[in-house]
């Protein structure tokens, strides 16, 4: 019998990429006890950037609600395998971070990481609701416009 989560992904025809390398001298995930936290992701599908700029300038809400529901899935693929490949062992979603590249006067970097956040709940359902922090920034890494972290609670066995 197919996984409680893993029938969500693939009812709601969600698909997680394959996990990519760090870009620096740092882990993808570290765990502490019940706790990982999974270093920041940027909205990369197939080895490609996606939504590349800055929000205010370059990007719409909706184009950086769709990088960070890319971010969020960089961020599930990275959990499933701190998970053993189970994402069944996540008990909830704890805190995001998430960082928007925008112009000094953009000011709706809550909606734009709406789309990690409604990522979350769509996968785990009330476990997904977590705390937040939506900061926005001059720039980010291979010039991204959205960086989202995380925190997840997971069962320890």
């Amino acid at each position: 019998m197919p996984k409680k989560i893993s029938r969500r992904l693939i009812e709601n025809n969600i698909k997680l990429p394959e996990v990519s390398a760090p870009a620096g001298s740092y882990l993808p995930y570290t765990q502490g006890d019940s706790l990982i936290f999974i270093s920041g992701q940027i909205a990369f599908w197939n080895g490609e950037l996606l939504h590349k700029g800055k929000l205010g300038r370059d990007l719409t809400v909706d184009e950086g609600q769709d990088s960070s529901r890319y971010c969020g899935l960089n961020l599930l693929a990275h959990l499933q395998n701190a998970c053993n490949g189970n994402l069944d062992n996540v008990e909830k979603v704890i805190k995001l971070n998430g960082f928007v590249n925008c112009t000094d006067d953009f000011t709706d970097q809550p909606k734009v990481i709406d789309g990690v956040s409604q990522l979350m709940i769509e996968v785990f359902g009330d476990k997904g609701k977590h705390a937040r922090a939506a900061v926005g920034c001059a720039s980010l890494p291979l010039g991204a416009s959205v960086e989202v972290e995380g925190v997840f609670q997971i069962g320890v066995k």
